[in-house]
């Protein structure tokens, strides 16, 4: 019985975030689209692996990739209950950051969410914080980034070394 909820669960998790990255709402994905879902799970594919996946991916050969091709390519990854509910709830405080929803914190909407919170930032502790969580060095945050964040802070709370 679990085994049934926990895998409608995932596929209830894995349509809303496909439905958040499928842009122009067709009901596939752009190669573009598919590298920032990817992103967004926690996956740090290069775009030569990109180019490959949504190829083995499409299976009916349109050049994207529809919602059940997503499920077969991925759900065999989620299969840890505890990673689900620990991704969801992760997803969940992600996107009280991501105000506009396109995937990625910036260092405004950083700034916004922890003044909300009661913790203004100064400029230098701006800067300092998407510096420590930016991975890529792009500039902001992503889903990924954000929960190795949150997975350190974790650690550090309860005195836990990373192995």
């Amino acid at each position: 019985m679990s085994s049934k909820v926990l895998h409608v669960d995932q596929l209830n998790q894995l349509r809303d975030v496909f439905s958040r990255f499928d842009m122009d709402s067709d009901g596939s994905l752009t190669l573009l689209e598919l590298a920032a879902l990817l992103r967004s799970l926690g996956l740090k594919p290069t775009g030569e692996k990109i180019h490959a996946l949504l190829a083995t991916m499409d299976s009916n050969g349109n050049g994207f990739v529809e919602f059940d091709e997503l499920v077969r390519a991925i759900l065999p990854d989620f299969k840890k209950e505890g990673v689900i509910v620990n991704q969801e709830k992760l997803l969940e405080v992600f996107k009280c950051f991501d105000r506009d929803g396109n995937g990625y914190i910036s260092a405004a909407e950083l700034a916004r969410a922890m003044a909300r919170m009661g913790q203004p930032l100064t400029y230098r502790d701006l800067t300092q914080m998407i510096r420590d969580a930016d991975e890529d060095g792009d500039g902001v945050i992503s889903f990924s980034e954000f929960a190795t964040v949150m997975a350190k802070s974790a650690s550090d709370f309860f005195g836990l070394t990373s192995p």
